[in-house]
């Protein structure tokens, strides 16, 4: 196979939670550049519906926007009855959503709070993986990759429920990869820092200068640099790996 079409997603569908902003738009826009008709999930549809119009605009491609909050059982069942009343298939699912809201100590950490960052860093991708990936592997196969967090190596103290979420969401690429095969891969993206709207509440003059003595490539990642490792798991260019889970942190963490 010629090197262009390995990444190729010509007559394909994907499916992107958390796509409307940050590492998901992304790969919203990566999957449609290389062919694919996109299904863009988040909370907010009006975000939803102007990366739509751009991906419709810019690409030729047809693109679903669905507001859904992957904490929520019930929407993900609607997300993916969405996605299949539309296009009749899904072939890439990225389970992208996540969130990790601080806070000061873990004494008040709330029930609420928990239960809300567990829901939608780890019950959500479980049960879209089981109903997506089921429907996959009773049809013509596909890929799922989760997008997990080097938190899930090594947590800080102030995101313990969002590194133990990651970290579960490790574990269940490995189980998944061996419940949906042969027809069905599933892998894992790792991200390290990345300069996405989050970061905006950082202080980056404080981030730059611990990026220089503890990030070998002294610096946050780029949005765009997510691309290469979705395009790879999402298209042929992968067809025997599963159960991968791939870091891309600039070499934080190692």
């Amino acid at each position: 196979m010629e090197a262009n079409q390995l990444f190729d997603l010509s007559g394909k569908v994907a499916l992107v939670t958390g796509g409307s902003r940050g590492l998901g738009r992304s790969m919203v826009l990566a999957f449609a550049a290389a062919g694919a008709d996109v299904v863009i999930a988040s909370r907010k549809l009006d975000s939803c519906e102007e990366l739509a119009a751009e991906v419709e605009r810019t690409t030729g491609r047809a693109a679903l926007p669905v507001a859904c909050h992957v904490g929520e059982w019930d929407q993900v069942e609607h997300l993916a009855e969405a996605a299949y009343a539309r296009f009749g298939r899904v072939d890439v699912l990225v389970n992208n959503a996540g969130m990790s809201p601080l806070y000061d100590n873990v004494a008040n950490v709330s029930e609420a709070l928990y239960d809300k960052v567990l829901d939608v860093n780890l019950k959500g991708p479980f049960r879209l993986t089981s109903i997506v990936g089921t429907r996959m592997a009773e049809g013509e196969g596909g890929s799922v990759i989760m997008v997990s967090s080097t938190a899930s190596y090594h947590s800080g103290a102030d995101i313990i429920p969002y590194g133990a979420a990651k970290a579960g969401l490790n574990n269940m690429t490995l189980g998944f990869a061996k419940a949906l095969a042969p027809k069905v891969r599933v892998n894992c993206i790792v991200p390290g820092p990345f300069l996405t709207d989050i970061s905006k509440a950082w202080d980056m003059e404080s981030f730059n200068a611990r990026a220089a003595t503890t990030i070998p490539l002294r610096r946050g990642g780029q949005p765009d640099e997510v691309v290469g490792a979705a395009l790879y798991f999402a298209s042929a260019a992968s067809s025997f790996t599963t159960g991968a889970i791939l870091t891309i942190s600039g070499g934080s963490g190692i």
